[in-house]
């Protein structure tokens, strides 16, 4: 079924990310999906995607994605992004400081027409370190880091 690169992206945010729907990002994520983050390493396919996902929400509880802005062409999209949760695992090498924390970022989304095929996120990494009193150049390992 085809959907639109706006009904993609907003599904990505609202189902896939903030309520965790692991189904969903099966559905609309291509199986050769490639997806590229500030936080970690590219990932490959719905099940790299879902294991950076479920890192990130073990690293912050309450973690969601608000669609700022958004423009899309007939395959393309791009969204300005607030990210926010609440620092309760190790996160930028920090252990859980309990915090609510939230950062700016863009994302910049590929599709097929029917999948997102591709996904390019740029967050500010500076500010979430900020926020954390992260010193240096520590960066987010997760657990599933490849």
């Amino acid at each position: 079924m085809a959907q639109t690169p706006k009904t993609l992206v907003e599904r990505f945010y609202h189902d896939v990310w903030n309520q965790a729907d692991e189904a969903v990002a099966h559905e609309i994520l291509h199986e050769d999906f490639r997806f590229r983050a500030s936080l970690g390493p590219e990932r490959r396919g719905p099940d790299g995607f879902i294991d950076y996902m479920r890192s990130i929400h073990a690293a912050l509880a309450d973690y969601t994605c608000t669609i700022e802005d958004l423009v899309v062409t007939d395959t393309r999209a791009a969204a300005r992004m607030l990210f926010e949760g609440r620092h309760r695992g190790v996160f930028f090498n920090v252990e859980p400081t309990g915090r609510d924390i939230a950062w700016a970022g863009g994302a910049f989304f590929t599709t097929d027409g029917r999948q997102i095929t591709e996904l390019w996120v740029l967050g500010d990494v500076d500010s979430v370190k900020q926020q954390l009193n992260a010193s240096g150049t520590a960066q987010f390992q997760d657990q599933h880091a490849e």
